[in-house]
């Protein structure tokens, strides 16, 4: 019999300090470029349907591909502003990417594959094709 220990998921206070004292605390959620896009997946009768959470790109910047059944998202956006004053000059900019792979299955019909992009909610509509996977043989009984 395995022995429970109760454990709380929640830092200690000295750890909470030491984080934030010792890390860049101020500059890394702006910093950071990791995006990793939520994507949700149903199969449906006739097709399987992906959705990703996708905000702040356009259509332009996504790139999707299929190959040998393998199915790539990947997009990249960058902005840049700058404003002269008569005293300064300020200069931002940013960018973000992010590339998911998914493994088709052996029912898709790569070349029919359609793709929406509205509201930052990237759709796409893998259509299933209904070639015989295996061949019927009824096996005799002897």
């Amino acid at each position: 019999m395995a022995n429970l220990a109760k454990s709380s998921n929640f830092p200690s206070l000295r750890s909470a300090m030491e984080d934030f004292f010792n890390t860049d605390f101020f500059n890394k959620p702006f910093m950071s470029t990791e995006f990793l896009p939520a994507v949700n997946i149903r199969d449906e009768a006739d097709s399987y349907e992906l959705e990703m959470s996708a905000p702040g790109f356009k259509k332009e910047d996504f790139k999707i591909t299929s190959e040998d059944g393998l199915l790539t998202i990947s997009a990249e956006t960058s902005s840049e502003h700058k404003e002269e004053k008569k005293n300064y000059t300020r200069k931002e900019f940013s960018s973000s990417s992010f590339s998911r792979s998914f493994s088709l299955p052996d029912n898709v019909e790569e070349d029919d594959v359609k793709a929406i992009y509205k509201d930052g909610l990237l759709k796409l509509s893998l259509k299933k094709t209904f070639k015989a996977l295996h061949n019927k043989k009824e096996i005799s009984i002897e």
